[in-house]
């Protein structure tokens, strides 16, 4: 008789990519799935979990890592594997070693076009650029040397090429092809924050999303097209219709959203620059500071973009956000951040609000589409440079068993804006490299199986 490391009893096991979707036992021995099965299995450790569905994890593409809270937060809401792939980094063997034996969860980075510019150029900035990286154009020399570092990054393992266009506004069209012919000889797919938002034209989302496909055209590069929901805002749709059509003509470009009509970033970046009222439609009753939950004024506006620091922005029509989650095109991602507790309420709650609002009390989704938006779209399309993802985002004999189990009757998150990270309630257990991080809704106190996931090194 097998004895498993954990065995999983009674679970309505829910696998989106083998559309498995029935009462099953699950073992996991040796941090992997070792058996799924219709018969009693026996286990060092035992979890009951009749009327609860056991998925695959969830793997969020889109995180801002500042300290380790911000894993634990996302092990509460059902996240296995996160992802900076956005900003990304300038120093990939610096980020794997950052965390390396500090996370419950999975991690991993892109090469970032935003911090190499930075680095380049010699901005002062922290995360994002707060000088000459924002706003002036590079030179041939800086953008060869540019294009130096994200080979080096790629070489080096990193999983992506990440690029926040909007914050980087002095970038040329030229700049961005030449990064994404350097992303395109890697197969690394490139993930954008596009340069422009809002519903003015000529420089609005439609535009800014044309650049991009453009690129991948020429390039040949994949693209993943980051918040849609907050950089479309009014032209979710249209950016959606443009998305399908671009595969449909053999391009491979994808997109995630997350399921809130307000989105964050820094007040001193240059969204903020002259004309931000008249392009994206909002005002300054539409900014929020997370740290004090105050809106602002005029006057306040103008203190706080001098000193900088993070603004919520209610920017995105609530129809817009649901046609995003709705699609079959967009993951979910949460371009979750947390310092000191504040941040946004996406960071503690994206998933679970998913799976709580928009299937159980909308019914804007069925679970499986939920659930494969969560798990096997953003694996597999990681999986072609990082073959670590082939067994990621599955329930099957041999994958990686980073597994969630939740009550589909009562899941819902709990994070608001003043209390951003509340956990979620009915997210039972997280198990990660198949290790418990997550039981009965509590954190496991010390557990740490987190790894960190790299491309192959050159």
């Amino acid at each position: 008789m097998t004895n498993y490391d954990i065995v999983i009893n009674q679970a309505h096991v829910m696998d989106p990519e083998s559309r498995l979707d029935q009462l099953q036992n699950v073992g996991i021995s040796q941090g992997k799935i070792a058996m799924i099965s219709d018969s009693p299995l026996h286990g060092e450790q035992v979890i009951d979990a009749p009327g609860q569905i056991l998925c695959p994890g969830f793997i969020d593409l889109h995180c801002h890592p500042q300290d380790t809270q911000i894993f634990e937060v996302q092990a509460l809401d059902g996240v296995t594997t996160t992802l900076e792939l956005e900003v990304g980094t300038s120093d990939i063997e610096h980020f794997y070693s950052k965390w390396k034996n500090q996370s419950p969860i999975n991690f991993g980075a892109s090469i970032g076009h935003i911090p190499v510019r930075m680095k380049v150029m010699n901005d002062p900035g922290v995360f994002l650029p707060s000088g000459d990286a924002g706003r002036k154009p590079a030179s041939n020399p800086q953008i060869v040397e540019m294009q130096h570092l994200i080979r080096e990054g790629l070489e080096k393992g990193a999983l992506a090429v990440g690029f926040g266009l909007d914050y980087t506004r002095g970038a040329s069209r030229w700049e961005v092809i030449q990064m994404f012919k350097v992303a395109a000889e890697y197969a690394a797919s490139c993930h954008v924050h596009l340069r422009g938002k809002g519903h003015l034209e000529p420089s609005n989302a439609i535009e800014a999303l044309e650049e991009v496909i453009a690129a991948t055209a020429i390039t040949g590069a994949p693209l993943h097209v980051v918040h849609l929901n907050s950089t479309g805002m009014r032209a979710v749709p249209q950016l959606l219709d443009m998305i399908s059509g671009a595969n449909q003509s053999g391009l491979d470009v994808t997109t995630e959203c997350y399921p809130y009509t307000a989105g964050m970033t820094k007040i001193e970046s240059a969204l903020f620059d002259d004309g931000w009222q008249e392009n994206y439609g909002i005002d300054y009753e539409q900014l929020m500071r997370p740290d004090t939950g105050e809106y602002l004024t005029a006057k306040t506006f103008s203190e706080y973009r001098e000193s900088g620091g993070w603004i919520i922005t209610f920017s995105t029509p609530e129809e817009s956000m649901k046609a995003a989650v709705k699609s079959p095109l967009t993951m979910i991602a949460t371009d979750s951040i947390i310092e000191d507790g504040k941040g946004h309420p996406r960071t503690a709650g994206s998933y679970t609000k998913v799976l709580g609002e928009h299937v159980r009390e909308n019914g804007d989704l069925d679970l499986m589409s939920a659930l494969s938006k969560m798990t096997i779209m953003p694996a597999r399309r990681l999986q072609g440079r990082a073959p670590a993802f082939l067994n990621k985002g599955r329930i099957k004999q041999g994958a990686d068993a980073d597994i969630v189990v939740f009550d589909p009757l009562t899941v819902k998150d709990q994070s608001t804006y003043t209390d951003p990270i509340k956990p979620p309630i009915g997210l039972n257990h997280v198990i990660v490299n198949g290790v418990p991080v997550v039981s009965n809704s509590k954190l496991e106190e010390g557990a740490l199986p987190g790894k960190g996931i790299r491309a192959k090194i050159k």
